[in-house]
């Protein structure tokens, strides 16, 4: 049976928790009918043979008909149906009316798993098909076909209650959730009933019993079943989980696997691959008991392997995919779209209980939200509120929606809307909106709504919560109006209990702290007289009355113990040498003789420490006056000019393009003493010897240019080692 983890919350900072499921009881749990009494239409031994046989003997069975009959009557008892039902049939085409071969037709098609035709085989021939003769064939089929309630009117119109009725009638009523009524019928059925099913109706007993401490939190009782079975096994741990002893539950899960295996393991037949598909039900539970205990990972790790197997049961696969959307949150969004398409599988509303269905839409309105889909969310939380308009929690996602639009206001008014229609659970929306007020900054508003909540007013987390938003706003007046409400309602209700003394005391402290002694006076006096052994509250009302009436101050220090009682035996010395101290006395050493003679000689001389010489610079010079003003900042001193601008000094490369500076001329060649002094004329042999030595300025090369050269050519070898 799936169950719905923790009670879904009700305020607004709360509505985004997730509401975890974990499947329900095996035996009536998954709704798969072979877990049941009666996971097919099985009539009783030698019933379909009988009815058959009875049509051989018909009158005007002659001839073909009664070969026909007898292929029937061979078919039936070697399970055939498909071929029986051809043979009856042909029958029908010779006596359409005949109320036994329409009998057959009825079985063979339920057999063939045909269920409408079969209903409509019933439906078309009322008059001869009355509900005495086949009340449990329509039964039957219209609880296959998920029509629930119509076959609960069915079962209780006929006229005669056989066993395999009251056996249908329990699974019906599992199906519409009437937990009590299905558990007297199965008791019922137990005690009345001995045959082969004993084992399997005690199963389904267990489901039951499992569903009302899970669903409706009744306190199982002890039926005294021995849990010889896995699914008997694992029905416990689901009510031992509707009980919050998770730890038992995860005991008697193990135990439910290890008696799956062994008997899956005894039938040759079944594969391991059959037996993780039938031990995945367990493992599910197993995950979700993780879950509710924190642990988060693995949990997570098992639902995803349980995923992994792709079991048949939708209703397995849709629980699952939701508690992943759970452990998910508001974090990995695109997975929990992804796993939320397992929820809307077809025919998984047949599955789940109301409130499973209730609770994964819950889940995909939140995820709508988180998603950033406004207008799917506002559709799901308004069909959600039109299914169950009592229920909080869709008013409490569109309030949260309107606050992720910025719409505080609309939101304070929705929720003002329900709290008035729906008085019951005015004190729950109120905290909401109290909530939207702080957030807001209007503290004095939220206390307001607060305070109107009257069924809350005396309990000590409201008082702490009202004197604390009281006090940030500096209402002190009003922080002990609250305090005085509350002792009120206490001294009225619940006089001289914990809560009552304990809201005094804070009482008193609170107005100690704010300089309120005089009304502490009355406060302290009520403590002091339920205790007037507490020194403590005894000191306090001495030093309120000291500045109120000092007379009564002295009067009440007299019932103040003595000193020699307050006085606490402690060792010094332990104290000292302990690793806390900040202080450790130092032992005193042994005395020399010359030291004793020093100490009687000079007994009160104290020595003179030695002072240090301090450290002068190493061009520090002792002739000169050092400068007074050394401490100040160069700015700061009186004889600092600032610097001089406009006198820069000429370097060489850089200034304005072709602009000269001085130290051009160390450049200029004809400058040089190599150079003759006068230029010789043209054609003079001097003038030839000189130009013949002399390299023209257009040739030379700048010093130092080869090197660079060849550092250029390494630079390029080092990288350019790819090439083209």
């Amino acid at each position: 049976m799936l169950r719905l983890a923790p009670a879904l919350l009700a305020r607004l900072a709360r509505a985004r928790h997730w509401a975890p499921l974990a499947r329900r009881g095996a035996a009536a749990a998954s709704g798969e009918e072979e877990r049941f009494v009666f996971p097919e239409y099985e009539p009783e031994p030698g019933e379909a043979a009988a009815a058959m046989a009875a049509v051989a003997a018909a009158p005007g069975g002659a001839g073909a008909a009664a070969a026909l009959w007898s292929e029937v009557n061979r078919c039936g008892q070697n399970g055939d149906f498909a071929r029986a039902l051809k043979a009856v049939n042909k029958i029908l085409q010779i006596s359409k009316d005949d109320v036994t071969a329409l009998q057959c037709k009825v079985v063979c098609l339920i057999q063939n798993g045909n269920f409408k035709e079969a209903l409509s085989v019933i439906n078309t021939h009322t008059k001869v098909l009355t509900s005495d003769i086949i009340a449990f064939e329509k039964a039957y089929c219209e609880y296959r076909l998920n029509r629930i309630e119509s076959a609960l009117k069915t079962i209780q119109s006929a006229s005669q209650q056989t066993d395999k009725l009251k056996e249908l009638y329990g699974q019906v009523l599992y199906r519409l959730e009437r937990y009590d009524d299905c558990l007297a019928a199965y008791r019922d059925l137990i005690r009345n009933s001995q045959d082969e099913y004993e084992e399997e109706r005690k199963t389904n007993l267990s489901a039951v019993v499992a569903a009302q401490s899970t669903w409706e939190k009744v306190m199982p009782e002890d039926l005294g079943l021995r849990e010889a079975t896995y699914e008997l096994c694992y029905n416990s741990a689901c009510a031992l989980i509707g009980q919050g002893k998770l730890n038992e539950a995860m005991k008697k899960l193990q135990k439910a696997e290890e008696l799956c295996r062994q008997s899956l393991s005894e039938d040759s037949d079944v594969t391991e691959e059959d037996i993780e598909a039938e031990l995945a039900i367990i493992h599910g539970q197993m995950a979700y008991i993780m879950q509710l205990q924190g642990r988060t990972e693995d949990a997570l790790q098992l639902y995803n392997q349980i995923i992994k197997l792709k079991p048949t049961d939708i209703g397995l696969l849709a629980v699952i995919a939701n508690n992943i959307i759970t452990i998910n949150k508001d974090q990995n969004v695109f997975d929990s779209k992804k796993k939320v398409k397992l929820t809307n599988a077809e025919g998984v509303e047949h599955k789940l209980s109301k409130k499973q269905l209730q609770a994964i839409e819950f889940n995909k309105a939140l995820l709508a939200m988180y998603t950033n889909q406004a207008d799917q969310c506002r559709k799901l939380s308004a069909s959600l509120q039109s299914q169950s308009p009592e229920h909080l929690l869709p008013v409490l996602i569109q309030a949260a929606q309107l606050c992720r639009e910025k719409q505080h206001a609309k939101a304070v008014g929705l929720l003002q809307d329900f709290a008035d229609q729906h008085p019951a659970n005015a004190a729950e929306i109120k905290l909401t909106m109290a909530q939207l007020k702080i957030a807001q900054g209007s503290v004095t508003k939220a206390c307001m709504i607060l305070r109107s909540i009257e069924e809350l007013q005396h309990k000590p987390g409201m008082v702490s919560a009202l004197v604390t938003m009281y006090s940030h706003e500096e209402d002190i007046d009003s922080a002990i109006e609250v305090f005085t409400q509350a002792i009120q309602w206490y001294q009225q209700f619940q006089p001289k209990s914990p809560v009552h003394l304990s809201l005094i005391r804070e009482a008193a402290n609170f107005k100690l702290k704010h300089g309120r002694k005089k009304e502490a006076i009355s406060d302290l006096e009520e403590l002091w007289k339920q205790n007037p052994k507490d020194v403590h509250t005894l000191a306090q009302l001495i030093s309120a009355y000291s500045l109120v009436d000092p007379e009564k101050a002295k009067v009440l220090s007299k019932h103040l113990p003595s000193s020699d009682t307050m006085s606490l035996k402690v060792d010094v010395d332990a104290l000292e040498n302990s690793h806390g101290a900040t202080y450790v006395r130092k032992k005193a050493g042994k005395l020399t003789a010359d030291n004793q003679q020093k100490e009687q000689g000079q007994g009160d001389v104290k020595k003179k420490k030695k002072k240090k010489k301090g450290k002068l610079p190493k061009n520090y010079d002792p002739k000169v006056t050092p400068d007074p003003e050394r401490w100040l900042p160069m700015r700061e001193r009186s004889y600092y000019r600032g610097r001089k601008k406009g006198k820069k000094k000429d370097q060489v490369g850089k200034g304005t393009q072709g602009s000269t500076t001085a130290g051009s001329s160390e450049l200029d060649a004809s400058r040089t003493a190599s150079s003759p002094p006068t230029s010789p004329r043209p054609g003079s042999a001097a003038a030839v010897s000189a130009t013949s030595n002399v390299i023209p300025p257009r040739h030379q090369k700048p010093a130092g240019a080869p090197a660079t050269k060849k550092k250029q050519q390494q630079k390029k070898k080092k990288g350019a080692k790819g090439g083209w």
